[in-house]
Formats: structure tokens, C-alpha cells, sequence
């Protein structure tokens, strides 16, 4: 197999190996962090944790991956996953859970996050044509979208198949942790047989080397500031309706275990996943920006009428007509973020902009375990995030509508 085509597979085999992981323990992270006797704000206050330490992680491993290596980085977050899964089965220690939580690459939303996706999409972008870049992000989002569908099911009924047998709720999460371990050392075998045809070549490092950088940017800064600001307000709203807070708000409202949230997020995820397919089709006729914001729109006010729906179906029908539209910007995002920066910016670039997601989603969990632990505000998070997120839509419309890619 040519080393380029070789290279592709094994970093699409990463993506599936890594959102099985996130899917996997996504559906019961807040339950399990329940489990060990933590009130809802403190819950929501150990998954903020989670996305702190991802900001940190995050934007020191892609500053530097261009230089010390794209590989090697992948391989330190492999084992920042490993060591956060092995943190998790071994204690419920409140303190030493934070601190995994910290240190560690764990996704409450059962989405991407961490370093690894910025470094993979670098990497992607150098090893095909720029013409193809749309569609084959269209693919990648397809692959993580449907291995997140197949980790949350199989985490959700492995969870209910363990307590049927006679596991107690605690222990049953904590088994899921450690098969999350263990997909963290999966990942690093992948990881070890990348080609040096990753790496940022040789005539492009010389040629960055004498640019005024800041952070890894040089021509494109400004326009990457901004788009980090935007990003940001957008996965600040997100951040009130992560999957694993979904998740919880299902179970404490309808009553729904976990077999049946593992069953509703493996549909909603598959559905997410062909929308973002579908999105590199759509791209082509009407542009980015405008694929972005025309699809992003409707799926937010669904998000607000979720908690308004009669009963379990009509919410569950909501939440899966949502994601049925809800990531078809994610594909053009990527590739609109890798279009207007130059080749040896691009691991700064994506991983500038990953980072501003996650200072944006970072606090909002807080906020919204301390709006959940009030009866009055319980079902809130639901607006507050379509809110946010319409408004971040309005914003990138007026400010990117005639700026092409």
C-alpha cells in the first residue's frame, strides 16, 4: 500500500478507536460521578475540569507538534487517556478524580477533544489535494460519528448488563473506564506505524522558521482570532448540553436507564454522522460559511423545544430530528479553518481554534449543574445553549458571509 493511503487509514482507524472511547463512557460519566456521591454541581464542576485540562493539554501539544514531531504528541495524548481511565477505575476520590479529570483527555460530550484532532487534521490535509479536503473531512466526521454511536451503545447496555448480573452500579462504570484504558493503548499502536510523510516537510519548517510567529501563526493570525472568538461563544453553549449531561437529564426526567440511553445516543450519533456527509455536498453548491449557519440554525431551536416536548418519545423524537442536521457544519468548519491559513500553520490553527472550543465549553457543565440542581431551572441548559449557539450562527454569518475560502 502506497505509505500516503497507509497513513490515512491508520489515522481513520485512530478517529474510530478514539470516539468509541468517547462514546463508550460518555453515557455514563455523570451517572458514574453520581454514583460515588457527588451532588450535581459538583458533577458539573469535575466534567468543567475535564475540558480545563484539555485547554492545557491541548494547546501546549499543538504548538509544538509541527516541531518536536506530530507522531510523538499523538503518542503523549495516548497515554494521558490511559492514564485518565486507569485514574478513574482505580478511585472515587473525589480529589484524585478531579485530577484525572484534569491531567487526563476525557470527553463528557462524547465528541472530539484533546490534541488529537487538530494534529490528525494537519496531517490529513498534507497527504491529499486541497480540492478533496472538504469531502474527505465529510468522511472522517462520518467515521468518528458512527464509532461514538457504537461506544455509547455498547457502554450503555454493558453498564446494564453488568448490574443484571450482579455488579453494583459503581462497579459497572468503573469496568467501562477501564475498557476506555485500554482503548487508549489500542490508539498508541496505531499511533507507532504513522510514516514520517505526517511531519511537516522539511523545505515548509525552513521556510515557517523565518516568519514572525505567534503561536504557531504568521499571515493568518487575525483571521484565526476571530474565528476562535466565535468558536468559542459556540461551544460555550454547547457546553450546557453535553451528552453526558443529556444523558443525566433523561434519566432523572423520563427515568430511562442506561440500555435505553446507549440505544438513543447509537441512533442519534449515526444520524450525526451522516449528516456531516452529507453537509461536503451541500458545501459545494452554496459555499461553507453558508452551510455552516443555514443547517446550524434549525438544529439550536430544536435543542430549545427538547424540553418542551409531553413526554419520553416526543423528546427522544426531538433529539434525534436535531441530529439529523446538528454537525453538518463540523466537516465544513475543519476544512474552512484549514483552507484560510498556510500549510505550516495548520496544526497551530486547528489547534488554536479546538483550544477556543474548549475555553468555551469549559465552565459552561458548571453552570449547568448548578442550574440543574435548582427544580425551577432544571430543564434551562436547554435554552441558554440554543441561544448562544443561534447567536454565534448570526455572527459568523455577518462577519465571514464574503470572505472565501
Amino acid at each position: 500500500m502506497d505509505t500516503s493511503k497507509k497513513d490515512i487509514v491508520l489515522l481513520f482507524s485512530s478517529r474510530i478507536v478514539r470516539l468509541f472511547a468517547y462514546g463508550f463512557i460518555s453515557v455514563i460519566l455523570a451517572l458514574y460521578l453520581a454514583a460515588t456521591g457527588l451532588n450535581p454541581a459538583e458533577v458539573g464542576a469535575i466534567l468543567s475540569a475535564t475540558l480545563i485540562g484539555d485547554i492545557v493539554v491541548s494547546l501546549w501539544v499543538t504548538m509544538v507538534a509541527d516541531r518536536m514531531g506530530r507522531r510523538r504528541m499523538l503518542l503523549l495524548g495516548t497515554l494521558l487517556m490511559m492514564l485518565a481511565g486507569i485514574f478513574f477505575l482505580l478511585t472515587t476520590n473525589p480529589l484524585l478524580i478531579t485530577i484525572a479529570a484534569i491531567i487526563g483527555i476525557v470527553s463528557p460530550s462524547g465528541g472530539e477533544i484533546g490534541p488529537f484532532i487538530s494534529i490528525e487534521q494537519a496531517a490529513l490535509s498534507q497527504l491529499i489535494p486541497d480540492n478533496k479536503r472538504t469531502r474527505l473531512f465529510g468522511w472522517y466526521n462520518l467515521a468518528g460519528s458512527f464509532a461514538t454511536a457504537a461506544g455509547a451503545l455498547t457502554g450503555g447496555w454493558l453498564a446494564r448488563l453488568l448490574q443484571d448480573i450482579g455488579f453494583e452500579r459503581l462497579e459497572s462504570y468503573q469496568w467501562i473506564m477501564a475498557g476506555y484504558a485500554v482503548c487508549g493503548l489500542l490508539l498508541m499502536l496505531l499511533f507507532f506505524h504513522l510514516s514520517r510523510k505526517i511531519e511537516v516537510p522539511m523545505t515548509t519548517a525552513k521556510t515557517a522558521s523565518s516568519a514572525k510567529t505567534v503561536i504557531g501563526l504568521h499571515g493568518s493570525r487575525k483571521t484565526i482570532f476571530k474565528l476562535s472568538g466565535l468558536f468559542a461563544l459556540d461551544a460555550f453553549g454547547g457546553g450546557f448540553v453535553v451528552q453526558s449531561l443529556i444523558a443525566w437529564w433523561l434519566h432523572i426526567r423520563f427515568g430511562i436507564d442506561e440500555g435505553g440511553l446507549g440505544a438513543l445516543f447509537f441512533g442519534a450519533n449515526l444520524l450525526a454522522g451522516m449528516s456531516a456527509l452529507l453537509a461536503t455536498r451541500l458545501a459545494d453548491r452554496i459555499g461553507l460559511i453558508a452551510t455552516m449557519v443555514y443547517t446550524h440554525i434549525p438544529s439550536n431551536i430544536m435543542l430549545c423545544l427538547v424540553p418542551l416536548m409531553p413526554n419520553l418519545w416526543a423528546a427522544v423524537g426531538m433529539l434525534l430530528l436535531r441530529a439529523s442536521i446538528s454537525q453538518m457544519d463540523v466537516p465544513v468548519r475543519q476544512s474552512y479553518t484549514m483552507a484560510v491559513v498556510a500549510p505550516d500553520e495548520r496544526s497551530a490553527a486547528s489547534g488554536i481554534t479546538t483550544v477556543a472550543r474548549s475555553v468555551g465549553a469549559a465552565a459552561s457543565p458548571l453552570i449547568a449543574g448548578l442550574l440543574m440542581a435548582h427544580p425551577l431551572f432544571f430543564s434551562a441548559p436547554f435554552f441558554v445553549a440554543g441561544g448562544l449557539k443561534i447567536t454565534y450562527d448570526l455572527l459568523l454569518y455577518s462577519m465571514f458571509e464574503n470572505r472565501k475560502s
